[in-house]
């Protein structure tokens, strides 16, 4: 058990062990940040606590340009998530673009019922209860909710690639200098993220979308 009890005092006494800690094992980190950033990946992911992209993929900070909401959703109507990629893609210049799903997502897990969540998250998921309908038949030959979740978890990541591509900055950085866009699953089981095979494209590539 902790011994610091209230949450909020819990992370300024995580913030100072990670200050300390960082300063001794590099004692430029903190000023060389304060520079600027140059990430060479934008990461769309869940806020599911148990998805923090910079951990699981044992980066650091300066590392990952993030933008998180409930289930990991693009819509084309968000300008949240609109205004996060025109900022990394145009200004910061990202090479990557990784959508990023995962297993035991709250979000996908009551996207396969029509029960109420309230106003606002009726409407947010909306999107992905249309996935479901679409792809009615392929989910209920799945052995149970746990799998047709995963796997609209991953319609999902497939449809936020999909928005993504009709990005006027997102186009644009692909003619013009070969940015890639990568759908992804993240195993909160296993611990390890896997590639997903794009969709309606012969050369299978991969979790990698080209315009050729």
């Amino acid at each position: 058990m902790s011994l610091v009890a209230d949450p909020l005092d819990r992370i300024f006494a995580g913030n100072r062990t990670y200050a300390e800690r960082t300063v001794q094992d590099d004692p430029h980190h903190f000023s060389q940040l304060s520079k600027g950033q140059s990430p060479e990946i934008l990461w769309i992911g869940c806020a599911d606590s148990r998805v923090p992209e910079t951990t699981l993929c044992n980066l650091k900070p300066g590392d990952i340009f993030v933008h998180r909401n409930i289930a990991n959703c693009v819509h084309t109507d968000d300008l949240s998530s609109a205004s996060v990629v025109e900022y990394a893609v145009a200004h910061i210049k990202v090479k990557k673009v990784v959508v990023c799903g995962h297993t035991s997502c709250g979000g996908a897990n009551a996207a396969l019922s029509d029960g109420d969540l309230g106003t606002t998250l009726n409407t947010w998921l909306h999107p992905v209860r249309e996935l479901r309908r679409k792809h009615k038949a392929e989910l209920e030959k799945l052995p149970d909710d746990a799998a047709r979740a995963v796997h609209l978890a991953e319609l999902n990541v497939h449809s936020s690639i999909e928005v993504l591509k009709q990005h006027p900055s997102i186009k644009r950085a692909i003619s013009e200098r070969g940015l890639s866009l990568h759908g992804v699953i993240y195993d909160i089981a296993a611990g390890q993220l896997r590639l997903l095979e794009e969709t309606g494209n012969s050369k299978k590539s991969f979790g990698l979308w080209s315009p050729n």
